[in-house]
């Protein structure tokens, strides 16, 4: 009788710590706006994208890099202004998203690198895009095509106007 009064004990108090144990294995939370790209020109075979993400969750996150059917690869990328040149290289070990912290990808920064373009990205188009994160399961967005060199979601102008020297940790 007290082996099955025992048991039943047991039984009750693992039932009780599989909920807490849970919550902290919970991923973080991760609210997507302003999915947007620019249009490129036909022999392109790179295009941006840029997005704000937000962590609502209590857990740092990590954006590793998308996928999309219009590219070979999709990678997280950083520019970054060198020595007065303005250098862009990938950032494999991905984006950190601390909670309750936002993460703007834009021009001139963070941003989506989409690889080897299968065909050219149009004003206007909609282009499907699947997020991956260490943490949180993968989320499917649309990126909105803007004008081809629009520096804004909606499409604006960069108002500083000007240009610069970039490189893409390539050697030539």
């Amino acid at each position: 009788m007290f082996s099955s009064a025992r048991a039943a004990i047991t039984a009750a108090l693992l039932a009780l710590s599989i909920p807490a144990l849970s919550l902290e294995a919970k991923a973080a939370e991760i609210e997507i706006t302003q999915p947007w790209t620019r249009a490129t020109p036909p022999a392109a075979k790179v295009g941006g994208g840029y997005l704000t993400l937000t962590n609502k969750g209590t857990v740092i996150d990590t954006l590793l890099g998308a996928s999309s059917e219009i590219a070979d690869r999709v990678e997280v990328h950083k520019m970054e202004m060198v020595d007065g040149i303005m250098k862009m290289r990938p950032v494999p070990e991905g984006l950190e998203i601390p909670a309750g912290q936002t993460a703007e990808l834009a021009p001139g920064g963070y941003h989506l690198m989409l690889m080897g373009l299968k065909r050219p990205i149009t004003q206007g188009e909609r282009i499907p895009l699947t997020l991956k994160f260490e943490k949180s399961n993968p989320v499917d967005i649309e990126l909105v095509a803007g004008p081809l060199g629009s520096s804004r979601p909606n499409g604006g102008e960069n108002p500083s106007g000007g240009s610069s020297s970039m490189s893409h940790g390539e050697s030539n």
